[in-house]
């Protein structure tokens, strides 16, 4: 059952799907009351979460216009469903429980789409300077142009929006009827079929969002491994859609892995292969200290790169083999 805090009919619906993460909504809802855009909503969607968020709402009700529901856990996807049902605004906007948003984001997009109209849009995320230095490390690789940043359609070519700040309008809903993958891609997917549907998608460059990455490496792997497994089954809708670049995380863990066993047995090619590395790895700290000025940033982004590559990779090829066996 909802909770209402006020009901009117806004231009913006910003539909927030949460799982057991209060703290990161807080943090959220407290950025969205910063907005100099104010025709807008918000819809929490808690998705069946045991660590509810209802004491959250309840401190934002009076600052925004709020609504609240409570429903069976069901994954991201049919979550933001779920809240496109609901919501009364022209535009539907989503972002992760894990995002804080820059005060003129709506103001960005409103203007832009005045000049250059789009039925569904996205932007970048950025780390923020209040972040931890491994979630600024996470932030900057996640979005490098060389790790799979270059994957996640970060460009304006062939931009498909992510779930952590994306848009579309209410007619983009009604005739895509939204997610079909209830979780891992969803929002890849989602993306690629507007596009097929002749719907115009496309890149805002200056509607970012700051998005809070996990606090430890071990489940920023998670995620990441859970983007790789996301590629695959994208893939099994749209095999075209899975290229040579979608393998690079799965080559850089095989040759990661082979690193230690060449420098036993193989000696001179063991030295090639961790000189290669060594290069790749400097020039993705260097990419870092370039965005951030942070000496602690660049050196801890070379762990998370690593972390980032070999768990894509890994999901990749785990949700492969699985694809492969099951024939």
């Amino acid at each position: 059952m909802p909770i209402f805090a006020q009901m009117a009919s806004p231009k913006y619906s910003i539909v927030v799907p949460v799982y057991n993460r209060p703290e990161e909504l807080d943090k959220l809802l407290e950025s969205l009351t910063q907005q100099t855009f104010h025709d807008f909503e918000v819809l929490v969607i808690e998705d069946g979460s045991s660590v509810r968020s209802e004491h959250i709402f309840a401190a934002y009700a009076e600052k925004m216009l709020m609504r609240y529901f409570f429903k069976p856990n069901s994954g991201p996807g049919p979550s933001r469903n779920f809240g496109f049902q609901q919501a009364a605004g022209e535009y539907f906007v989503v972002f992760d429980s894990d995002c804080q948003i820059p005060p003129r984001y709506l103001q960005t997009v409103d203007d832009f789409l005045t000049h250059t109209p789009l039925d569904a849009w996205g932007g970048p995320d950025r780390g923020h300077g209040e972040f931890t230095a491994l979630q600024q490390a996470m932030a900057c690789t996640m979005s490098s142009m060389l790790t799979t940043g270059g994957i996640r359609g970060g460009q304006p070519r062939n931009f498909q929006p992510r779930s952590f700040n994306m848009g579309i309008r209410r007619s983009a809903f009604l005739q895509t009827g939204g997610f079909r993958f209830d979780r891992f891609a969803e929002d890849i997917e989602f993306s690629l079929r507007m596009k097929a549907l002749g719907l115009r998608v496309g890149l805002i460059p200056d509607a970012f969002v700051y998005h809070q990455r996990r606090a430890t490496l071990g489940a920023f792997f998670k995620q990441v491994a859970n983007f790789g497994k996301g590629r695959v089954l994208v893939g099994r809708v749209y095999p075209g859609e899975v290229k040579i670049v979608h393998w690079f995380p799965s080559i850089f863990l095989a040759g990661f892995v082979c690193l230690i066993p060449l420098l036993l047995w193989m000696h001179t090619l063991g030295r090639v292969v961790a000189a290669a590395y060594g290069l790749y790895l400097l020039a993705i700290a260097i990419d870092a200290f370039r965005h951030t000025q942070s000496m602690a940033v660049a050196c801890l982004s070379v762990p998370s790169a690593v972390v980032q590559l070999c768990g894509y990779g890994g999901g990749f090829l785990k949700e492969k083999f699985k694809n492969i066996t099951s024939r």
